[in-house]
């Protein structure tokens, strides 16, 4: 048998150097496998953390509400931009896709923008307006630069975020607030008020025509695309309550036509409300002016459930999403 020689080892036989390179060969083919499932795992870890970053939390407020006056009984206007300020700080510390804020940012007077804006803007995150009835509570003059001094481009828009779409209304489009008094949008108003003999209070509004035609293009859109959706407005539609807009049935019509809506949620009844309605959940958040204690909310978003994370005196809740019959 031929043997090699090798000046830093023991001399080999051919033989014994075949069985070394089968073994080691064995070796590296374990250490390959071996590598292969680590790596394997690694990916499917990776997979798995993708999946949840489709689960994701805003933040969301109602009712701001500032103004200079300290107010009488429970609203504590002029307690309002510090409890603004606390939830931007608060909010500044957690990771949050955006923020919203549902309506009546301001209680009146148009400079009461100039005390709130900044402090919303110290938000790191996106952050949006609903506009709400006293946001409109300036004078006549003024009415029409509220949307602009709030940021917004459009009174109703919508926006999109990894599979959900989230549409915000203008529950003030028929109101006798948001145009100056007697303009031909104040007498429509009052026509539409009188025609549909509407007993709910004139601080409320109604979504016109043209926007209900807008928001049902965008509904269909969202299913289309498998998308849910969350309905954001200042004014509730359900359940009955004397804050609902005045054509609450109609939206509420449109709304169960269409079963990628999840949720609808606002402000404005400054009590909080809630109610479950054919798989839609309808959320009322009490209103951050009310009491010497704030209220905001932290809500987080999965496919099985919307989890709403309380703060001062809004509650906590676990709202279930129901899934289509097929699936």
């Amino acid at each position: 048998m031929t043997q090699i020689n090798n000046p830093s080892h023991p001399t080999l036989t051919s033989q014994q150097l075949n069985n070394n390179h089968m073994i080691s060969n064995k070796i590296q083919s374990f250490i390959f496998v071996g590598t292969l499932g680590i790596l394997f795992f690694l990916s499917g870890c990776t997979l798995v953390k993708k999946k949840n970053n489709t689960e994701y939390a805003f933040g969301a407020i109602a009712d701001c509400q500032y103004c200079a006056s300290k107010g009488n009984g429970v609203r504590k206007f002029s307690l309002s931009n510090k409890k603004l300020l606390n939830c931007v700080t608060e909010f500044n510390k957690l990771n949050l896709e955006y923020v919203i804020h549902l309506g009546d940012f301001i209680d009146r007077d148009f400079k009461s923008f100039d005390i709130l804006n900044p402090i919303y803007n110290k938000l790191h995150m996106p952050h949006y307006h609903v506009l709400g009835n006293h946001d409109f509570s300036v004078k006549d003059s003024l009415k029409k630069d509220v949307p602009k001094k709030m940021g917004l481009t459009s009174k109703y828009y919508d926006f999109r975020i990894k599979g959900w779409s989230y549409i915000v209304l203008d529950g003030n489009d028929v109101s006798f607030h948001a145009y100056p008094k007697k303009s031909i949008e104040w007498r429509q108003a009052s026509e539409y008020y009188i025609k549909n003999k509407i007993k709910s209070p004139k601080y409320n509004g109604a979504i016109g025509e043209t926007q209900i035609s807008w928001l049902k293009n965008k509904l269909n859109q969202a299913q289309q695309n498998n998308d849910k959706v969350i309905l954001y407005c200042h004014f509730p539609v359900y359940p009955p309550n004397s804050h609902n807009l005045w054509n609450a049935k109609e939206i509420i019509d449109l709304i169960e036509q269409f079963p990628c809506v999840k949720a609808y949620i606002n402000g404005h009844n400054h009590k909080g409300n809630y109610s479950l309605k054919k798989g839609v959940h309808y959320l009322t958040l009490k209103g951050m002016v009310d009491t010497e204690k704030s209220s905001f909310a932290v809500i987080k978003l999965s496919d099985d459930s919307i989890d709403v994370t309380g703060y001062g005196r809004e509650k906590n809740r676990t709202l279930l999403i129901k899934k289509p019959a097929n699936k």
